[in-house]
């Protein structure tokens, strides 16, 4: 099962759609915040797409700000961040996904790309389609989940051309 994670596209549709475009196999894509107006629009233009988006600190409408979905047999803590204090750790959001019995913890928010594994959960920041930060390109998240195993990777959009970064890669930029 292939899910595609996004966050932070401040309205940069264009990028938003060509990452839908570029993953037909995705069974789920996740949008972590900031960019209510263009993931609706993403809805219209693919009915047949699964969404889930949680609200982030420049959205207004009336979208959750977190979310626990179950996905393959395994549960994933959706949240933009922004009420973790993620700009100084991930230890408030990793304690909220154990809570919650959450095997994967994900989170937008910072505009920078991360994937590790804390205290045995997932972590997957999937960095920023409409403002990156830190001179990164544009990215997103993919998390491949097979049974029992999860993968977690980053792709970067660069030139029309993507490339990923290998899962859980200790030398993340940020």
């Amino acid at each position: 099962m292939k899910i595609v994670v996004v966050s932070d596209t401040h309205k940069n549709f264009y990028c938003l759609q060509k990452v839908v475009e570029a993953n037909p196999d995705s069974s789920l894509i996740i949008h972590l915040g900031d960019g209510e107006h263009e993931l609706a629009d993403m809805q219209g233009l693919y009915p047949e797409k699964q969404f889930v988006f949680v609200q982030g600190n420049t959205d207004f409408g009336i979208a959750k700000t977190e979310r626990i979905i179950s996905v393959g047999g395994h549960k994933i803590f959706c949240t933009h961040g922004h009420l973790y204090n993620v700009h100084n750790g991930v230890s408030d959001l990793v304690d909220k996904a154990g809570f919650g019995g959450c095997e994967i913890a994900l989170y937008g928010h910072t505009h920078l790309f991360r994937t590790e594994l804390v205290n045995g959960i997932y972590v997957m920041n999937p960095g920023s389609l409409g403002s990156p930060r830190g001179k990164n390109p544009a990215t997103y998240g993919i998390i491949d989940i097979e049974g029992d195993s999860i993968a977690m990777h980053i792709v970067e959009i660069a030139d029309n051309a993507p490339s990923v970064y290998d899962d859980l890669d200790p030398n993340y930029r940020e």
